[in-house]
């Protein structure tokens, strides 16, 4: 994963001596008797490749909770598909939520290894919902880490024995869809090292891809011991007869009647760790940042019209120079340097700038397709022999 990583933060400077300038007469004219069929690609072929890389990475990156015990197919299959469009849209945001999650299961594998031998593969199935403690043979609460280590520690349950083995055996991460992902990554990336060498342009629909692989990439490096696709969590039963259980509303994700537990569980535990949020929001907004700046290496693309390239490049600059904003406003908060009135100002416009932006970046994108350049069309013929998943 890590030589991944690498590999893809190599092709970044490759993709954007690539995109040539209008004054390059490769732009302009494509020599059809140097061409043949083997050579070309079509216009359904580079949408096939970048949706199949991004189907792949977001697939298999995005690792979802455990669902709650009363939740249908219609809302595990809905949950799934807001993670997939999230990861699509706003990879940082993915980043941040596998960050904390890595966070809380290493600090919840750190507490309970002393005495139970808990690894990180523990952490994650915990802060994941894994455990749900029963009252009367009902579902009363999926139990936080924190919850649960109280609760086992004033001996009101029994300790959960489950192996790193059974947890690994419940997730639905095979090593197959792994290598699928991966060998359909590597292929992409080589495709854009091949382009660069021949001197042939990529499409912004490419560099967006190369984008949300990367974040993709980030967050499933943070995620490697969290176990995917758990259907049915760890049964954990009140055992206490002279203490009763935990009255309604004082714990976290309760089940009650008439209300879907919450699929997301708490990214700030009650005990709150002001320097962890801190760390988290600097994480967000550099890999914001960083997708920006991927989105930056179209800066020279030949556009139809000057305003789409004014656009293009006004987008770009704002999703990687507004995270900035939304990092340095804890220190002015704390400083007070600036009125309630005029945080609020700030914080409006700068969301509002940094969501048009990323609704211009995607429209500009599919817009570039209507008419790509015809250097884009032509192929490096050896790249077919990589294996990946094509038509």
């Amino acid at each position: 994963m890590i030589l991944l990583l690498y590999a893809i933060l190599f092709c970044v400077p490759l993709v954007r001596a690539s995109l040539l300038s209008p004054n390059d007469t490769c732009l302009y004219t494509l020599d059809s008797s140097t061409c043949s069929p083997s050579n070309t690609r079509t216009l359904r072929g580079i949408l096939w490749s970048c949706g199949l890389t991004l189907f792949a990475c977001t697939w298999t990156a995005v690792h979802p909770n455990i669902p709650a015990v009363n939740d249908g197919t219609i809302r595990i299959t809905f949950y799934r598909l807001c993670l997939m469009i999230m990861a699509l849209s706003s990879p940082e945001f993915l980043i941040t939520w596998s960050v904390s999650q890595f966070f809380i299961a290493r600090r919840a594998a750190k507490h309970f290894n002393g005495v139970f031998g808990w690894k990180l593969t523990h952490g994650f199935f915990a802060c994941m919902g894994g455990f749900v403690l029963y009252v009367n043979g009902q579902p009363h609460a999926t139990l936080e880490p924190e919850e649960l280590l109280r609760f086992v520690s004033e001996g009101f349950v029994e300790m959960p024995t489950i192996t790193e083995a059974e947890i690994e055996d419940r997730s639905k991460g095979d090593g197959l869809s792994k290598c699928v992902a991966v060998l359909q990554l590597v292929w992409f990336i080589v495709e854009l090292i091949a382009r660069y060498t021949h001197g042939l342009p990529i499409t912004l629909l490419e560099i967006d891809t190369l984008g949300v692989a990367a974040m993709a990439c980030i967050a499933y490096a943070f995620w490697w011991k969290k176990p995917k696709d758990i259907g049915c969590p760890y049964i954990v039963h009140w055992i206490s007869e002279e203490i009763a259980p935990p009255p309604c509303g004082s714990l976290y994700n309760e089940y009650l009647p008439g209300k879907h537990r919450s699929n997301v569980l708490s990214i700030f535990t009650d005990d709150v760790d002001y320097d962890r949020i801190i760390t988290l929001l600097i994480i967000g907004c550099v890999s914001g940042m960083m997708f920006g700046a991927i989105h930056c290496l179209g800066w020279n693309y030949l556009f139809q019209t000057p305003k789409e390239q004014l656009s293009w490049r006004v987008a770009s600059v704002g999703i990687t120079f507004v995270p900035l904003i939304f990092a340095i406003t804890p220190p002015l908060i704390q400083a007070r340097s600036l009125s309630k009135l005029a945080l609020l100002s700030l914080t409006f416009i700068s969301t509002s700038f940094y969501i048009l932006s990323r609704v211009a970046i995607i429209v500009l994108m599919f817009l570039s397709l209507r008419s790509l350049p015809p250097c884009a069309y032509v192929g490096v013929p050896w790249t077919i022999f990589i294996p990946h998943v094509t038509l």
